[in-house]
């Protein structure tokens, strides 16, 4: 559900909202957390259809957005898709929320790998071995990178969103399609593009620019839970 009024919201405004969910809200990041991944899965469920459950493979960074999509991953699970996870990071490197979500999908038996302590990669990962790991599921989820971003992407995370890119598959972007700076609504170097974008608590202004809905795909807006106090702060202007 979308917020009535809410207007899109550039990075600054979506990190000051987060803070004060927490400092004046005292509302946890894990509630939040919860209720996007959630969000997202029912989103997804309702695009896949009612017919054959598509498999699912959550590409995940280290950071919150990987731990979105590690939600997302446990309710899929739950409703029967067949769904796995890999994790772009090595294992201590996972941490806070996000490693909640490792550990409780660990315990859920959902399959799911980091990539990196499991092939004792070091440096960029093989190309041929992105494209069989991506060739194996019918639906990409897009979990790698969020908001944060503040850098053009290099090494290994330009490698994953170039064979994502290549692979041919449908992909669902969890809040902004990773690499695609939020604010300007343009490729920070390179950029996934994405069937459809599942965004949470509100449209980044850098969706409506021109060009970024190659990225993003469509856009829908998912409530994470966020008291409407806060976001009456954020709320559309009235037309003059």
């Amino acid at each position: 559900m979308t917020r009535p009024g809410c207007r899109p919201l550039s990075c600054e405004e979506l990190r000051s909202l987060d803070v004060s969910a927490a400092d004046e809200f005292a509302l946890s990041t894990l509630v939040l957390m919860e209720n996007a991944g959630r969000g997202a899965a029912e989103r997804w469920a309702a695009m896949a259809g009612s017919g054959r459950r598509p498999s699912v493979l959550v590409v995940c960074g280290p950071g919150n957005n990987g731990g979105d999509g590690g939600v997302m991953a446990r309710h899929l699970d739950a409703w029967g898709y067949p769904v796995s996870l890999v994790w772009f990071a090595r294992l201590d490197a996972i941490r806070g929320d996000a490693r909640a979500q490792w550990d409780v999908l660990e315990r859920s038996e959902v399959p799911q790998q980091d990539w990196f302590d499991a092939r004792s990669e070091r440096d960029e990962p093989d190309p041929a071995a992105l494209d069989e790991l991506f060739a194996g599921a019918d639906w990409l989820v897009d979990g790698l990178l969020g908001t944060g971003l503040a850098r053009p992407v290099e090494g290994a995370f330009r490698a994953v969103v170039e064979a994502m890119n290549r692979s041919g598959k449908p992909i669902l972007a969890l809040d902004v399609p990773s690499g695609l700076d939020a604010d300007s609504g343009e490729p920070m170097g390179v950029a996934v593009r994405a069937r459809a974008t599942i965004t949470f608590a509100a449209r980044k202004i850098g969706f409506d620019a021109p060009g970024a809905s190659i990225y993003t795909g469509d856009v829908a807006v998912v409530d994470i839970g966020l008291p409407g106090k806060l976001l009456q702060r954020f709320r559309a202007e009235p037309p003059m």
